[in-house]
Order: structure tokens, then C-alpha cells, then sequence
């Protein structure tokens, strides 16, 4: 890939929780106020959103917004795929996480032959279906939508009509069905789940490198082995929800903060090594919520320390 690309997608209907749309400017201003360049160095687009549906009545309770939603990660799709095939590194900068099953969707319509892994940095699994998601918020949901999995065996919630319609729709974005299998999807940081996702890891054998798991053994022992995992992968997504960091000690600037995370040298780390391998095609940042920021524009800051630190790896490895 010749350079990369910044695709600010600026929507945040897939979350409970208002704000995280702010989060691109956020993070932009951290790097206006520390006097750094990095916005003006690199080509960028804008992804057009539909943030005033959250001012809708919702009809789909259990997956809110639903329509919205799948019109955006369309639309986040065809940006990422169409700059792939252009021969651009996507940097993807988004609001809520929905927006990861556009981005996967588009990397997998890029390459529709090739295997895709994916690292998803986060404190939360986000296997949610909407006939298991308590709350229908669709932030919870982009990996069983991008691994087409309903999760029948949890449902608690009776799907039906344009919520039905609009979920068998947001799974087949891009390429129809899964964009990839579940021992190709790997997690770094999980800590907050409830039982059907618990009961959909220990189904699909998905692998979950927790903090502890991670300082214990050594950061790069934890990170090699992923990437031996992923040795049959022609192409690597990392998803970098900034909720994997420790609320406690970074900041609560995000929607459903947890405590006992990575601190930001940890998550650098790990991005910077598996950037290392030469497969990642894509990075994607999401859920800084400066509304929610107790520290001023704290969360912000760290995600742009973040992003400059592996931007220096990434350019590297271009």
C-alpha cells in the first residue's frame, strides 16, 4: 500500500449513549492543542452520517435504529473497500463500534478470496444479536453480524418484521454471509460480558487475551501467539475501542467505560507488534465520548497519543 487514508465516520446511532460522534473532532483537537500536524500530513474523508435518526421514535427496540444503522455501515463499506482498491491504508475513525461491521464488510468486499483476521482491542465482546441484546443497542452487535450468528440458543426477545429484515441485511453487507470464522477473530482486553456472549465464546472457542493473561505471560509471548493463530490469514483488521483502556486510570470520556484495563503503553504495544507482521490492511478507532469526560478532553488526548505512536510503526511497515 502506497499511504494512508483517514476516514472520519462521525455516527454514533449504534450506541446507547449520545457523544461518541464528537469523538473524531476530539480527537483532532488533542492534536491541535499539542501542536501536531498528523491530521494535515494525511489524505482524508468524510463518511456522510445520519445522527439526527436518534431524534426518531424507535420502532425497532430491539436493535434501535437498525435501518440507520445498516445504511451507515453501507456506506462505511463501500468507503473503506473502494480505498483499498485504491491502494490506500484505511485509518478509520469512528463514533460508536457499529461502525466495525461496515469496516469488515468493506475489507472483505475488497478482498473477497482472501482470509480475514481480526483483532478486536476491547473491554466488551460485542456478540450481542438482537435476539439476545438486553439493551438493542447495535454497538453490541457488529462481530455476530459480521460472524452471521443469531445466537437462538440465548434468545430472549421475539424478532420480527423490519427489525428481522434490517438484521438479515446488515449481515450480508458487502459479501453475503460470514466475513470471517470465529478462530480468526481474537480478543485482546474482554472483561465485561453477559451469559449469551460468554456462552457464544465458549461455542466458537474464541480466544480472549485478558490484562492479567497479558502482563502475567509477557505482552509480545500473548501477541505472537495471536499472530500464529492468524498464520492462515492473508489480511489482519485491528479494532481499537478505547473502552480497553483502564477508565480508572485514563479517563470515564468514553460510553461503557470499565475499570482494570490496558494502560496506553500497553495498547500501543500490542497494536505496534502485530502492525509488525506485514498483514494488517486496516486500523479503526472508536467510542471516545468527550461529553462523557470528566478529565476534559482526556480520552481524546490518550487515543491520539495512541494513534501518533503506531502511525510511526505503520508508516515503517508501508
Amino acid at each position: 500500500m502506497s499511504s494512508i487514508k483517514i476516514i472520519k465516520n462521525r455516527s454514533d446511532i449504534g450506541a446507547g449513549t449520545r457523544g461518541s460522534d464528537l469523538g473524531v473532532d476530539a480527537i483532532e483537537i488533542a492534536a491541535i492543542n499539542k501542536g501536531n500536524h498528523y491530521f494535515n500530513q494525511y489524505e482524508y474523508e468524510d463518511v456522510e452520517t445520519h445522527n439526527e435518526s436518534v431524534y426518531d421514535r424507535v420502532n425497532n427496540s430491539f436493535a434501535k435504529r437498525v435501518g440507520h444503522v445498516l445504511e451507515q455501515c453501507t456506506r462505511i463499506s463501500l468507503v473503506v473497500k473502494k480505498n483499498l482498491q485504491n491502494d490506500f491504508f484505511p485509518i478509520v475513525l469512528s463514533g460508536d463500534h457499529s461502525a466495525a461491521l461496515g469496516t469488515i464488510s468493506g475489507i472483505k468486499s475488497a478482498y473477497p478470496e482472501k482470509k480475514l483476521g481480526v483483532i478486536w482491542i476491547d473491554a466488551h465482546a460485542d456478540l450481542h444479536s438482537p435476539y439476545t441484546s438486553p439493551s438493542g443497542n447495535i454497538h453490541g452487535m457488529p462481530l455476530a453480524a459480521a460472524l452471521d450468528s443469531d445466537n437462538l440458543d440465548c434468545q430472549i426477545n421475539e424478532v420480527i418484521g423490519d427489525t428481522e429484515k434490517y438484521w438479515w441485511a446488515l449481515k450480508n453487507i458487502g459479501v453475503k454471509g460470514a466475513k470471517l470464522s470465529p478462530e480468526h477473530l481474537i480478543y485482546f482486553g474482554v472483561r465485561s460480558t453477559e451469559a449469551p456472549e460468554d456462552q457464544q465464546m465458549e461455542e466458537m472457542s474464541l480466544r480472549n487475551y485478558m490484562v492479567a493473561e497479558i502482563r502475567y505471560r509477557g505482552l509480545s509471548v500473548c501477541v505472537q501467539e495471536a499472530l500464529t493463530q492468524l498464520k492462515d490469514c492473508d489480511h489482519i483488521y485491528i479494532s481499537f475501542d478505547v473502552d480497553s483502556l483502564d477508565c480508572d486510570l485514563v479517563s470515564y470520556g468514553t460510553g461503557t467505560p470499565v475499570p482494570k484495563g490496558f494502560d496506553p503503553s500497553e495498547a500501543k504495544e500490542i497494536i505496534k507488534e502485530l502492525i509488525a507482521s506485514d498483514k494488517v490492511v486496516c486500523l479503526e478507532f472508536v467510542e471516545v465520548n468527550p461529553l462523557l469526560d470528566t478529565k476534559g478532553n482526556k480520552m481524546a488526548e490518550t487515543a491520539f497519543e495512541v494513534l501518533d505512536d503506531v502511525t510511526v510503526t505503520l508508516n515503517q511497515h508501508l
